[in-house]
């Protein structure tokens, strides 16, 4: 029989060796461990899971979700992929476009462009329907005509002092209320999330008039109403010293890692080197080629310690919006029967 030590590490550690992995497939099933009682309880579930937010800002959100498995994880990662509605430019209504840009093209690069609107406040758009009001659909105005500077110096060739309008951003667009939108939202709530996305290049004489509508959608019908440019994530990095590591290679220790992973400190004239953060190591491995080294150091992960990371595309002012309408709003979190899913699907972020 296995001795207890390295039972729990083959139960709760994924461990990297020089030349391979171990411990990479969960093992706690029921029976499969004398002494260890491994069937599904609910209660237990409850009481281990937790969720710790990390970082929260109007560009990105990090947490940790403790006491899970890979699938479960990767359920949120989908959900937050595919199943969180946004606003999204879904029809283009091209007046005029004498632009080296062709209509399509044009109209993709304003699908991609991230609006700020909450989508909680709108209702999907019914099939079918070509005309739409103010509770589904939101309507901006592009109208842009480049024109030559009549104050530029004659021996200038910078486009940017010879002509004025040469560069579409997106702070060209204008939101047009619809019915009662303007008593609705404030001004400048409803806008581009960024105002300096370059949307094409004009020269003189050329010009882009075209209206934009605006729907509520998800990722799973088309990306662009994914609300997440990167979701990912990843185990808790482990590392163990094994014995202690003093003097030179304690530096030579530090430099293996990524920065801030390890620290060195003087202690009793001595230099020593401990481990600081280990959430911050890309497990490079580099410790490895270190012949000395490399026997005194554990590298691992927690296996049901998961970092997870989402930066936004569509990020709004506050991030705490982004995570309402991940809790209200999906159609995954909302079908949901399970009470500790619900806990962490509506986290109270004040």
């Amino acid at each position: 029989m296995a001795a207890p030590q390295a039972v729990e590490e083959m139960r709760g550690r994924v461990v990297l060796g020089e030349f391979g992995v171990r411990n990479v497939h969960t093992t706690d099933f029921p029976g499969n461990y004398s002494g260890y009682d491994d069937a599904w309880d609910q209660d237990r579930f409850e009481k281990n899971f937790r969720v710790d937010v990390v970082h929260l800002d109007e560009n990105s959100l990090e947490f940790d979700m403790v006491g899970i498995d890979a699938a479960i994880a990767n359920a949120f990662r989908r959900i937050l992929l595919a199943e969180v509605p946004t606003m999204a430019v879904e029809k283009v209504l091209v007046y005029n476009n004498t632009s080296i840009v062709q209509d399509e093209i044009l109209a993709h690069r304003l699908g991609l462009i991230p609006i700020h609107a909450d989508p909680r406040l709108f209702e999907y758009r019914n099939q079918g329907d070509e005309e739409g009001t103010e509770i589904d659909t939101l309507q901006f105005r592009l109208q842009v005509r480049c024109t030559r500077n009549p104050h530029a110096a004659k021996d200038s060739s910078d486009p940017n002092e010879l002509y004025v309008n040469h560069k579409v951003y997106t702070r060209h667009m204008t939101w047009v209320p619809l019915g009662n939108q303007a008593d609705l939202f404030p001004e400048g709530t409803i806008r581009p999330v960024h105002d300096d996305i370059l949307i094409a290049q004009l020269r003189p004489g050329q010009e882009i008039d075209l209206l934009m509508h605006c729907v509520k959608g998800i990722g799973k019908d088309h990306a662009k109403f994914s609300p997440v440019a990167t979701a990912s994530y990843r185990l808790l990095p482990d590392i163990t010293l094994l014995e202690p590591v003093e003097g030179e290679a304690a530096e030579e220790l530090r430099r293996c890692f990524s920065p801030g992973v390890i620290e060195v400190h003087e202690v009793h004239g001595k230099k020593v080197a401990r481990v600081a953060n280990p959430r911050l190591d890309t497990f490079s491995r580099e410790v490895f080629r270190n012949e000395k080294l490399k026997k005194i150091v554990r590298l691992a992960r927690v296996r049901d310690h998961y970092i997870c990371e989402y930066w936004g595309w569509r990020g709004e002012r506050d991030g705490r919006l982004f995570g309402a309408t991940a809790s209200s709003e999906s159609p995954d979190v909302e079908s949901s029967n399970d009470n500790a899913g619900r806990s962490f699907c509506k986290p109270d972020l004040d």
